[in-house]
């Protein structure tokens, strides 16, 4: 007997599951948001929107297929299966939190709510579901492969972002480190800074573009989302009779950034999951490049003749 597809919804809790969790009753939290100049009726409305595309992206999965359902906070501790369609409901950043646990499967975005959602990566409308889930599963639908980023440890830890990577202190503290990008006879620097962020050309749009504007950078030169190239920044680098600020952004075609830790730790995370991160003592080397899988984002039903 083959084994069906299965289709994996992923949902993130709304505004509304939050506040009921926190306050108890709805009643307590109609009055608390009224304090602070807010109705209920605004949270039920993109409430909702959630509801309504979760419960349509539920209904569109043929009968004959596994289903599960998982939410963003249970991400790290569900295993993807190969023959998985993934379905992201909800904003952007969800698609390049599930990301990271994936290694080809498809991945369709849902936009609940145009309203608040870009849709650079949640693309399709709860009711385009239905006609995405067997081209999706035959290999028959469009696909943009998304280039995502790597970090590894000299220990052996690993981690996949979609977005970027950060690299510093586990607090506001400074993080100190040597750094290194490109090719092996570069010279290093050791530098105070605020962090590291390493980003793909999809994340670019992300957390990088206030970097890059308060840099005055033209965000045109930046990579697209599908190049193999990465853009890295150094936050707020400090100068100092001990350490420099010389070696502060760049781009990586194929190269890594190193870095060699000088604190007594600094952890690395990617998509803003810091709760699944990787933690480095101080002497260990993190390597940041671009990771060997992409995210297969489904854009449309049919292969392009």
């Amino acid at each position: 007997m083959t084994l069906q597809p299965r289709a994996v919804i992923v949902r993130r809790r709304t505004e509304l599951d939050e506040l009921v969790e926190r306050h108890g009753t709805r009643g307590q939290v109609e009055f608390f948001l009224r304090t602070r100049g807010r109705t209920l009726a605004e949270v039920q409305d993109r409430h909702d929107l959630v509801a309504e595309a979760l419960a349509r992206a539920s209904a569109a999965v043929p009968l004959e297929w596994r289903r599960a359902a998982v939410d963003r906070e249970d991400l790290d501790r569900f295993l993807v299966d190969p023959l998985d369609v993934v379905v992201v409901v909800g904003q952007d950043g969800l698609v390049a939190n599930v990301a990271k646990y994936l290694d080809g499967q498809p991945v369709i975005g849902v936009n609940p709510d145009p309203r608040a959602n870009a849709g650079v990566l949640v693309r399709h409308a709860p009711a385009d579901v239905a006609g995405l889930l067997v081209p999706a599963a035959t290999g028959q639908a469009r696909t943009l492969e998304l280039t995502m980023a790597a970090a590894d440890l000299d220990d052996g830890q690993h981690l996949d972002a979609l977005n970027e990577i950060f690299v510093g202190h586990p607090t506001h503290q400074s993080a100190r480190y040597r750094v290194r990008a490109g090719a092996t006879d570069a010279p290093w620097e050791r530098q105070s800074s605020s962090g590291l962020v390493v980003a793909t050309g999809t994340g670019v749009t992300g957390w990088c573009a206030s970097i890059v504007r308060e840099r005055g950078h033209n965000p045109g030169a930046l990579p697209a989302p599908d190049d193999a190239a990465l853009a890295w920044f150094v936050r707020e680098a400090w100068p100092s009779v001990a350490t420099g600020t010389s070696q502060t952004e760049g781009l990586l075609a194929g190269e890594a950034l190193r870095i060699v830790v000088e604190s007594e730790s600094l952890v690395v995370f990617g998509d803003g999951m810091e709760n699944d991160r990787l933690t480095a003592a101080w002497g260990q080397e993190i390597r940041v490049s671009r990771s060997s899988k992409t995210v297969r984002l489904v854009v449309g039903a049919a292969v392009r003749p």
